[in-house]
């Protein structure tokens, strides 16, 4: 074959193999770009569908707690919290020993509240389930703030863990229930972080604070919808 055309076949072959190249980074970006399309669609979607698992599940609450929380003087929250704002059954000043009557409305509520929280439409969701304690803000006379917030931390620790172990020893659960309950809940101390007003609400003022409100402990769901986008977001 003369000189000429071979050079002019090695032209047509070396335009022919970079041609493939930019076919297949074309393609490579292409499918770049329909997973980071489809990640950032689902990380739109998880959160859409959390809120409504979250709307689903304080309907579902609501019904079946209604009674009971209206009779000890309880309320569910939006975002799931069950407080309980009924101040003669909440806990004496300086002490982590839940009352009698708190122990009746644990043993009326916490086996409903459990087990919906434990039902197929929801245990997938669930991250953890946080025992609160808290307390007012006030101490002995005489003690300066540092020392104060510190002493009501032991003590809002205390009042969380009594609670969470008077469930554990609750004969009104079942052994399988138990066992999520030492998977799920987590017992955790506020000191004097979050106190409320006379009518049960976070108060925005010191002056507004009410110490019998403040002194309690509160159910709290964390579910797992940013595990979900982080993963989602990272390609975990």
């Amino acid at each position: 074959m003369p000189p000429v055309f071979m050079h002019k076949k090695q032209s047509a072959d070396h335009w022919i193999s970079l041609s493939d190249i930019m076919t297949a980074l074309m393609m490579i970006f292409l499918l770049l770009s329909i997973v980071y399309m489809i990640r950032v669609q689902e990380s739109v979607d998880i959160p859409r569908i959390f809120k409504a698992h979250e709307q689903q599940l304080y309907s579902q609450l609501q019904q079946s707690l209604d009674t009971k929380l209206g009779k000890w003087g309880a309320t569910l929250s939006p975002d799931l919290t069950v407080r309980f704002n009924d101040k003669d059954i909440l806990f004496k000043t300086g002490s982590a020993e839940l009352q009698p009557q708190f122990k009746q409305a644990l043993n009326e509520i916490f086996p409903l509240y459990l087990r919906e929280m434990m039902s197929k439409n929801h245990i997938e969701n669930m991250r953890e389930i946080r025992i609160e304690g808290h307390t007012s803000s006030f101490w002995a006379q005489g003690v300066d703030p540092e020392t104060s917030y510190i002493n009501n931390m032991y003590l809002s620790q205390q009042r969380a863990q009594n609670t969470l172990i008077y469930l554990l020893k609750s004969p009104q659960l079942t052994s399988v229930e138990k066992a999520w309950l030492k998977k799920k809940f987590r017992a955790i101390g506020y000191s004097s972080a979050l106190t409320l007003d006379v009518n049960g609400q976070p108060t925005q003022y010191a002056k507004d604070e009410d110490v019998n409100h403040s002194q309690r402990v509160e159910f709290r769901v964390v579910t797992n919808a940013e595990e979900r986008i982080r993963a989602v977001a990272y390609g975990d």
